[in-house]
């Protein structure tokens, strides 16, 4: 893990609250010169501790209103079953998250759709054609409640 401190912490702080921000306003928030504050981030990026930037879509006004989470359980998790998965569900477009678990369920999976006639046809089309799967159970989020970034305070 490089060292990261207390400027460099409030550098990433405020990325992650807006990654659009320019150095001259990242410097006043942190307390650097433009060029000190470009120097650092640049750092960062070198380091592999930022790796990229991206847009947070409005996912309403997309027409995605429906997250679904979903737990996989594989036939087997030998390696040939694992690898055939995650690239079959990697090639899934409606998929925005796949993570491997411990425990009862092989991976828990992230599907955005625009209602649940939508996902019926993602499970028909998609989920249900993935090789290996032995059982596929789907949770309908009602809320979200915490979306963020890192923790940074777990960092410092």
């Amino acid at each position: 893990m490089p060292d990261l401190d207390k400027i460099d912490l409030a550098l990433l702080s405020a990325l992650t609250r807006s990654g659009r921000a320019s150095h001259a306003t990242l410097s006043e928030e942190i307390g650097l010169s433009p060029t000190a504050c470009a120097r650092r981030q640049k750092h960062l990026e070198d380091q592999g501790v930022i790796t990229g930037y991206q847009a947070i879509l409005g996912l309403d006004t997309l027409g995605l209103t429906t997250t679904i989470i979903v737990r996989i359980t594989l036939e087997s998790q030998n390696e040939e079953a694992l690898r055939k998965f995650e690239q079959a569900i990697a090639a899934c477009p409606s998929v925005v998250r796949c993570f491997l678990m411990s425990g009862s369920d092989d991976y828990l999976v992230t599907v955005l759709a625009r209602g649940i006639e939508d996902y019926e046809h993602i499970h028909k089309t998609q989920l249900s054609r993935l090789p290996k799967v032995a059982r596929i159970q789907s949770s309908f989020a009602i809320r979200e409640i915490v979306n963020r970034s890192v923790p940074l305070t777990a960092l410092g």
